[in-house]
């Protein structure tokens, strides 16, 4: 009798727990979006009630209206897909190269002291800087535009990926050479599984810089992409489409965090 009541008691708080979960999340998805749409109405207000003139600031409707326009003639799409491209060869290159990076000088004080110095320099160059160089060596085509972004998601790669490893717990590396595990084995089994969250941070950090790098990219010697589309507005007066670009760009941003969170739970579920 006492077992079963002990066993039922279990069952109801872990029920309480999971019902207390989904009430949180629900709750923290409440709050996410109720600051973008105070933000919608606060600009719907705005300009339905003249407190910005409309040159200034477009209507929430003209910003719809340019994106139909633009959609029907495959024109918005076609910006997407070239922008979100790029970015995802610069993000997945880039961070490839940042994590070897990372590795190299997490672990070995010879090449931080040799690579540090020169890298740390390399990240403190300003994104447009790199512009001119790289269009005189690639040209105007696709990969000066890749090769920027690469730069841009190279560094938070590799500066957290380097400060985490080089705070691994001594004793957990010993433990896995008492196992066997060294050099390349050591890294993947050990060190980089112990530093998943500080890789997921770099990542983030680098996929927001890849946007970022992006743009820099397409408003030089660029007639595609949302980079492209600013700049193009700009000039014309179309602030209805510049807006339009930086709400997409907003949200691509959004949906590509999103899938680094997705790739965060997986991680920490097999590593973590």
């Amino acid at each position: 009798m006492t077992g079963e009541a002990v066993s039922l008691s279990s069952s109801d708080f872990g029920t309480a727990v999971v019902e207390r979960r989904r009430g949180g999340s629900r709750w923290r998805w409440l709050l996410g979006v109720s600051l973008p749409l105070a933000l919608f109405g606060l600009w719907w207000l705005a300009t339905h009630l003249a407190w910005v003139p409309v040159f200034k600031l477009p209507t929430p409707e003209s910003v719809v209206t340019a994106a139909f326009d633009l959609a029907a003639r495959d024109l918005l799409w076609q910006y997407i897909g070239i922008s979100t491209q790029r970015v995802f060869l610069g993000f997945v290159i880039g961070s490839i190269i940042g994590l070897a990076l990372g590795s190299l000088v997490g672990l070995s004080r010879f090449a931080d002291s040799f690579l540090s110095p020169t890298i740390g320099a390399a990240r403190a160059v300003p994104s447009l800087a790199w512009v001119p160089l790289l269009i005189l060596y690639l040209g105007f085509g696709e990969d000066s535009k890749v090769a920027l972004v690469i730069i841009g998601a190279l560094f938070p790669v590799y500066t957290t990926v380097a400060g985490a490893l080089r705070h691994v717990d001594p004793q957990l590396v010993e433990f896995g050479r008492a196992y066997g595990y060294h050099g390349a084995r050591l890294l993947t089994t050990v060190q980089l599984p112990a530093v998943v969250p500080a890789i997921i941070s770099g990542l983030r950090l680098a996929l927001a810089q890849a946007w970022l790098f992006l743009v820099a990219a397409e408003l030089v010697g660029s007639t595609m992409g949302l980079g492209f589309l600013l700049i193009e507005s700009q000039n014309n007066g179309r602030i209805d489409r510049l807006f339009l670009a930086i709400v997409v760009l907003a949200v691509l941003g959004k949906l590509s965090d999103t899938l680094v969170g997705v790739l965060e739970r997986f991680l920490l579920k097999r590593w973590g």
